[in-house]
């Protein structure tokens, strides 16, 4: 099973922590600022969860 990890819009704070440290392009941001993470892209890493300041990025 394939792990990946979303963005938990309840939390996020939109800093970009997560898009930063991303190394496979996968955090998208929409129009309205809003960050997500491409569950096709994303290899789980994980690191978008530990940079993340407010836990926002969680295991899908």
């Amino acid at each position: 099973m394939k792990i990946v990890y979303r963005i938990d819009q309840a939390l996020c704070v939109s800093c970009g922590t997560c898009d930063m440290e991303c190394r496979f392009g996968a955090i998208r941001i929409s129009d309205q600022g809003k960050f997500s993470i491409d569950a096709e892209v994303c290899r789980g890493c994980g690191l978008c969860a530990a940079s993340c300041p407010v836990d926002a990025a969680v295991k899908a």
